[in-house]
């Protein structure tokens, strides 16, 4: 974990030892181990959000031990190694190339803070070509992505390309709403995933879960595979000898972590998250 990073948590710790009805800080900083990118810092009890203001995208999400389980850097070249991680990653040359957290391929997006309250920041993006609309709304336990805009006749799809406790390795693993079963990182998904429809990644080094669900229910494809440095789960994707994007309404999306590695407590959670 870099320095920077590092005093953020500290930070993150003060901020809840003296004053505990305050869960949730945004502040404005810069994102050292993505490559020096300007984000905004949203530190809340369970994890610290660095938004890349450029881009819209999340470049970084830390667990409550400091570990990034995004890992972008936004050196160009570096593939699956950093510029692609990220998330959602949502429109990729479809009427532009959006809410991602800035690289070379990236468009730009303008944004602004909405609501900035102790119990929830929301951060609104709008795309350089003023037809795609994502609302960012951080919770103390969770963050939701919404498109509350799509270009019309395009689509998308939202996706966490990432790095489950900070590096992809043999150890890690997904489970997912189809089946009560742990499934091997590099074992992949095809199809529709069963309401509610999440995935959720952990290493056995870990106690926690990295979880995604897709609030709304539907039938067109969802997909995993793996790669050798990051994830790439796609809500809306569809792979094959021309992968695409299914996404065409309004559609929200959570990211957060779950402090269990059983499959009842994902289910409970994500439950719970589904009906507040």
């Amino acid at each position: 974990m870099n320095i920077g990073k590092f005093c953020s948590l500290l930070f993150m710790l003060v901020i809840l030892l003296s004053c505990e009805a305050q869960v949730i800080k945004l502040t404005h900083g810069i994102d050292e181990s993505a490559g020096g990118v300007s984000a905004y810092i949203i530190t809340t009890p369970v994890s610290i959000y660095y938004l890349e203001k450029e881009g819209g995208g999340l470049s970084s999400m830390l667990d409550k031990e400091g570990v990034d389980w995004i890992g972008f850097h936004n050196k160009k070249g570096s593939a699956h190694k950093g510029e692609y991680r990220g998330f959602p990653n949502a429109i990729h040359k479809q009427d532009g190339s959006y809410f991602h957290a800035m690289n070379a391929g990236t468009d730009p997006s303008s944004s602004v803070v909405d609501i900035e309250t102790d119990t929830h920041v929301r951060i609104t993006f709008t795309s350089n070509n003023k037809q795609w609309i994502g609302q960012w709304d951080f919770y103390p336990n969770r963050c939701d992505f919404t498109m509350t805009k799509i270009s019309k006749g395009y689509h998308y799809w939202v996706q966490y390309e990432g790095v489950p406790y900070g590096e992809m390795d043999e150890t890690d693993y997904w489970y997912a709403s189809i089946d009560n079963l742990k499934h091997s990182i590099d074992e992949p998904f095809k199809g529709d995933l069963p309401y509610p429809e999440w995935m959720a990644f952990g290493d056995q080094k870990s106690t926690r879960l990295l979880y995604i669900l897709h609030h709304e229910d539907d039938d067109i494809p969802d997909n995993y595979v793996s790669r050798p440095d990051m994830t790439v789960l796609g809500f809306g994707r569809q792979n094959g000898e021309e992968t695409t994007k299914h996404l065409s309404t309004v559609q929200t999306f959570s990211i957060g972590f779950v402090e269990s590695t059983e499959y009842s407590t994902i289910e409970n959670v994500l439950r719970q998250v589904l009906e507040q």
